[in-house]
């Protein structure tokens, strides 16, 4: 069963029938709004967001990233497949793989972000979304809509952290600006 996560929502990752997960996916799905061409006809664009995701310590600071210019944490943990430069095509666009038993000890936080490196806002972008998925079942645990259209080119999605022994997710939603993750670290800093 999967929640609808609203702005500031947190959901524990604890599976229903005990136990806690140990390996999950972030996707990230949108679609590019149709520009008006000539003649009133609707022109495809193609617009490149990327995932990111950013190990934060117990102080607050960025242990380690995974980006499209760096697939994989140190440690081996996360794993980005690859960037998409469109959007184009049906379901996750880019995916985040995590495996929450290998994460270090010293990582508290992973934040994922969606930045626009083609530079365009999100008053371009449409059905945008992320979601979490428990890989072991390919059950959608949650699933938090990116709407807001706006100004900004850049989303503080979501962070999982550590929850005791296990982990949760909270919905952030803040809105940013910023073409690669490091423009958006000030603004990540107050959701740690």
């Amino acid at each position: 069963m999967s929640i609808s996560l609203q702005k500031g929502q947190k959901v524990s990752l604890d599976k229903p029938g005990g136990g806690t997960l140990t390996r999950v996916r972030m996707g990230l799905g949108w679609d590019a709004v149709a520009k008006k061409g000539r003649f009133g006809k609707s022109k495809a664009q193609s617009i490149d967001l990327d995932a990111s995701c950013l190990l934060f310590d117990g102080s607050g600071n960025l242990a380690d990233q995974v980006w499209f210019r760096q697939l994989r944490s140190k440690d081996g943990s996360v794993l980005h497949t690859g960037d998409n430069l469109t959007g184009a095509g049906e379901g996750d666009d880019e995916v985040i793989n995590v495996d929450l038993q290998g994460v270090p000890a010293n990582v508290v936080q992973l934040v994922f972000t969606v930045n626009s490196f083609t530079g365009q806002d999100f008053s371009q972008i449409e059905n945008a979304f992320c979601r979490l998925v428990d890989e072991s079942t390919g059950q959608e645990i949650a699933r938090y809509d990116l709407s807001g259209a706006g100004q900004h080119s850049a989303q503080i999605m979501a962070k999982v952290s550590r929850d005791g022994a296990g982990w949760s997710m909270t919905a952030i939603g803040a809105t940013a600006n910023g073409r690669t993750f490091q423009h958006l670290l000030p603004d990540v800093t107050p959701h740690l």
